[in-house]
């Protein structure tokens, strides 16, 4: 079921403006797209704090209740006050169901405390992206892509092409062609520093001096 948003057509422009709604516990907003006239928008600061801590709030399809008349929308943009959690504006593109969108997507990594290249071959795991641009219809878009590492070894890695995606959905990177199959995770091997690397030459030294010194006083 889609989050639902209620929201009212805004007359009043400008910062004054902006920041009376802010006192009023409010925020401003803006709905585009779907070849319409952008239309400025009243969202109560409550309703949308609420959805903040739900990944499907950033990706999936919302419905944006507009005094009693609804439309299918993506979050496109949100900006936080500086200093406070308050929202300061928000942006909403109308979703066409015909037209494919770009949406990032969360990526879940499951198997980490059970793959081999951590468990017993003590490697450390990198991951280089926590989510990964996706390019599909908005009836196939994913609420999260989840990233088996169960089976990986030390210095196993996999890479974009080896996500596994809903059908209908593409990882829009890998439209440009092969160098753009970046690194999603990998197993390095960790460090180690052997004990007596710490003791350098000019150390041991120093230390048969101090030997030869105590035994002449002696």
């Amino acid at each position: 079921m889609a989050i639902e948003l209620n929201a009212s057509i805004r007359e009043d422009m400008g910062k004054g403006a902006s920041r009376r709604l802010r006192h009023e516990a409010k925020l401003p907003a803006i709905v585009y797209g779907a070849g319409k006239e952008p239309v400025n928008l009243t969202l109560a600061q409550k309703d949308v704090q609420y959805h903040l801590n739900n990944e499907a709030f950033y990706s999936q399809v919302l419905s944006l209740n507009v005094e009693g008349k609804k439309e299918d929308v993506l979050l496109r943009d949100l900006q936080h006050h500086p200093a406070r959690l308050d929202i300061l504006h928000i942006d909403f593109q109308r979703v066409d169901v015909n037209k494919v969108v770009h949406v990032l997507i969360s990526l879940h990594f499951e198997g980490e405390d059970i793959c081999p290249g951590v468990k017993t071959e003590g490697g450390a795991i990198s991951h280089n992206m926590t989510e990964v641009e996706v390019e599909c219809l908005p009836k196939d878009i994913p609420e999260f892509i989840t990233v088996d590492v169960s089976e990986m070894h030390t210095n196993d890695i996999l890479h974009l092409s080896d996500l596994v995606l809903p059908e209908g959905a593409e990882v829009a990177a890998l439209k440009h062609g092969e160098g753009h199959d970046s690194p999603v995770v990998g197993i390095h091997a960790r460090k180690v520093v052997a004990e007596d690397e710490d003791e350098s030459p000019d150390a041991e030294a120093a230390s048969e001096d101090e030997a030869s010194s105590d035994d002449g006083e002696s």
